[in-house]
């Protein structure tokens, strides 16, 4: 009976120590499958999140060329170094460079979020469409410019051939106006000087002797000239005297063909153009001398005539 008793109690204690056995294999299992669900849930976190920020590399990467390719754009429109651009064209250079400076230096945060990619890439290809299309502008405006130039060049061309010809014709005219001028200057077609003494009465007399002559009397026709306009006329005289020295005043000046002459008097008359005869009187401030005076007369730019006489 006791042998029972003992079996039965040995039996229960190999019983409680297998059971025992069986519970620790249990908890060893169930901690290496927790720690295997724990390294595979880590092992997915990491991969994904690597994966994650390898996909997001690339999207920067390629954000970047993208900026690099439209930023060569803008280069290339400033290499054509085209004048005259409209403020609004340049405006939107401006504009444009300054978002490609925007998006670098977000783009070089290393945290960088997927939604900031995401709006990188809206803004990318809004620039990329605005530059396109600011390309296609500026494009227009060069071949404008090129066509403006072609224009300019032909219309110079037109110009001075428009120049040559108007100074041709100028010219053509100007020597026509002066023959013309020539054509319709006075000339006489007789002069005669005298020295005259002026009586009590009024009345001229001849005078060849210069201590009795006061005044010198110049008698002149005109020839009839068809060209030559008709009404009041200035005629300037020179007088010579018998040195061979103009008797003028400093300030008493006239022009003929552009050249500056001193004239000794001047008067006017009716020009009636039919053969008329003139007389104009000289009187010297000082007594007149022995000797040859020579007069030339000058009227419309022009030399009418000369004569001498000599008073003894």
């Amino acid at each position: 009976m006791a042998e029972k008793v003992a079996e039965v109690i040995n039996k229960s204690e190999n019983e409680i120590k297998t059971n025992k056995d069986r519970s620790k294999i249990y908890f060893f299992m169930v901690a290496i499958i927790a720690l295997l669900a724990t390294n595979v849930y880590f092992y997915v976190k990491y991969k994904s999140s690597g994966e994650k920020l390898y996909t997001l590399t690339l999207q920067k990467e390629k954000l970047q060329i993208e900026i690099d390719r439209i930023e060569a754009e803008l280069d290339n429109i400033d290499r054509q170094n085209i004048q005259d651009l409209p403020a609004e064209v340049v405006q939107q250079q401006q504009n444009a460079r300054q978002i490609i400076a925007d998006l670098r230096s977000a783009l070089e945060e290393n945290n960088v979020s997927d939604s900031q990619i995401q709006i990188a890439n809206t803004q990318v290809e809004t620039l990329k469409n605005n530059v396109s299309k600011l390309l296609n502008e500026v494009n227009d405006l060069k071949i404008q410019n090129e066509m403006l130039k072609r224009e300019n060049v032909e219309l110079q061309g037109t110009v001075r051939e428009k120049i040559t010809t108007v100074e041709k014709l100028t010219n053509d005219n100007s020597a026509l106006n002066e023959k013309v001028m020539i054509a319709a200057s006075l000339k006489v077609s007789n002069i005669v000087i005298n020295g005259v003494e002026q009586k009590k009465n009024g009345n001229l007399e001849i005078e060849t002797r210069a201590k009795r002559a006061d005044k010198l009397q110049i008698k002149f026709t005109i020839v009839d000239n068809p060209l030559a306009k008709k009404g009041r006329k200035e005629i300037y005289a020179r007088v010579i005297d018998p040195q061979g020295n103009l008797i003028a005043a400093s300030n008493d000046v006239f022009y003929v063909h552009g050249d500056k002459l001193q004239y000794t008097f001047k008067e006017n008359i009716n020009f009636t153009n039919n053969g008329e005869e003139y007389q104009l009187l000289w009187s010297d401030n000082h007594k007149l001398k022995k000797g040859a005076y020579t007069v030339l007369l000058y009227a419309d730019n022009a030399i009418m005539g000369r004569s001498s006489v000599v008073l003894k």
